[in-house]
């Protein structure tokens, strides 16, 4: 395999978390019979460019289907994010009635309605139909297609370019990194900035969170990476957030390299020399992870283990692809832990992918009272918490298994 960016060889294994179905195909029950797609699951790393990135062997289309079941409106503390990144850039780059934002990848219209509501012009880009319609259903244009130079180039012939581009969570899941990111410099005005949002690598390996990564995640992301795909492509990060959320993100902000009007912040250089102290350009940095990963494993079967010869119900919460990740590399099935549930009525009813636990309704869980309810998103771990303080009027606890076990 060859680097999704710069082309070179890989041969440097980052993590084999050995096969599962994509994170977030959940089961209907009439398919409960048939047979599931299981694919590798392994990162490589490039010692070139540094961009992690997984092996190819799911299509993206296969992935983010007209069913597709991840709404973001239903993470109340996502909402209040995307509101406030909205009054921040809407100010900071002076948007009103005269501007235009798209948003790469905008979901349900999460965020989106934000700007609606500040009556600057908008519209958004989304593959995934299930979504794409219920954005459609607050009023916010939406063009129902994968992102690139094509579509790029379509709409800039139409007199679209924007003044602001926004693309949470989404530079990770492009399988064509580099044609990705070109269509921002050329969707973008002259004066445009556009922003990325993306977990920070170096989270990701300090905190081990290997459950975040699945198929659906493509590449995982440095600043180091990112100034390089970027610069390729004709786009130049001039600022970098260091923000809380999935477990510890970046925020570029970049601009078009033919015109480079804002001037590069020192956060940029700050932040790469962060990195360079870390050794993010020495394979070392990504050697040993795989033992860490394992050592997760056993401790969350060994307490699902003990549980069971004790007697004592457990159930997960947040039916995400975080939690596919880890049960599937653990081997989990119903027998150690009964279902999980989860506040998304899309995908209620439905079953996780490999472990095919049931998705359930809260309303189960206030009725069946179990001993443990495993917190898989603990990226929101206040928030379901705060949801689900009533368990401990029964004697509930919570349990969270990255980056350690924790019982709460």
């Amino acid at each position: 395999m060859r680097c999704r960016h710069c082309k070179t060889e890989l041969t440097h294994t980052f993590i084999d978390l050995g096969s599962s179905p994509p994170s977030n195909a959940y089961i209907t029950k009439d398919l409960l019979q048939e047979a599931e797609q299981w694919y590798p699951l392994k990162v490589m790393v490039c010692d070139c460019c540094w961009l992690l990135q997984t092996e190819d062997f799911v299509k993206s289309y296969e992935m983010f289907a007209n069913d597709y079941a991840y709404f973001s409106s239903y993470s109340t503390s996502w909402l209040k994010h995307a509101k406030s990144y909205v009054e921040e850039v809407s100010s900071k780059f002076n948007l009103n009635s005269e501007s235009t934002v798209v948003e790469i990848a905008a979901n349900d219209g999460y965020l989106l309605q934000y700007v609606k509501d500040k009556n600057i012009p908008c519209y958004g880009i989304e593959p995934t139909h299930s979504t794409a319609q219920a954005a459609r259903k607050k009023s916010i244009e939406i063009i129902e297609d994968f992102f690139g130079v094509n579509i790029a180039s379509s709409l800039v012939k139409q007199g679209r370019q924007a003044n602001l581009m926004v693309a949470n969570n989404v530079l990770a899941h492009v399988p064509d990194i580099n044609d990705f990111v070109k269509g921002f410099s050329i969707l973008l005005k002259s004066n445009g900035v556009a922003t990325f949002e993306f977990p920070h690598i170096l989270h990701l390996i300090n905190n081990n969170q290997f459950d975040t990564i699945y198929h659906e995640h493509y590449s995982y992301l440095s600043l180091t990476s990112v100034r390089n795909i970027f610069e390729f492509n004709g786009l130049t990060v001039f600022d970098v957030e260091q923000i809380p959320t999935h477990g510890g993100s970046l925020r570029i902000y970049a601009q078009r390299s033919d015109f480079g009007n804002h001037k590069v912040n020192t956060n940029v250089l700050d932040l790469q020399r962060k990195e360079d102290q870390e050794g993010i350009s020495s394979i070392e940095l990504y050697q040993g992870f795989q033992e860490k990963a394992e050592d997760i494993k056993v401790n969350f079967l060994s307490f699902l283990l003990k549980a069971k010869k004790s007697g004592l119900s457990v159930v997960g919460y947040g039916a995400a692809a975080k939690g596919n990740t880890l049960m599937n590399f653990s081997g989990i099935r119903p027998d150690l832990l009964a279902y999980v549930v989860d506040k998304s009525s899309a995908k209620q009813g439905k079953y996780m992918p490999g472990s095919r636990l049931p998705i359930m309704d809260e309303i189960q869980l206030k009725k069946d009272q179990p001993n443990y309810v495993v917190i898989f998103p603990w990226n929101i771990k206040n928030e379901v918490i705060e949801q689900l303080n009533y368990i401990k009027e029964w004697g509930g606890k919570f349990v969270i298994f990255i980056p350690s076990i924790q019982v709460i």
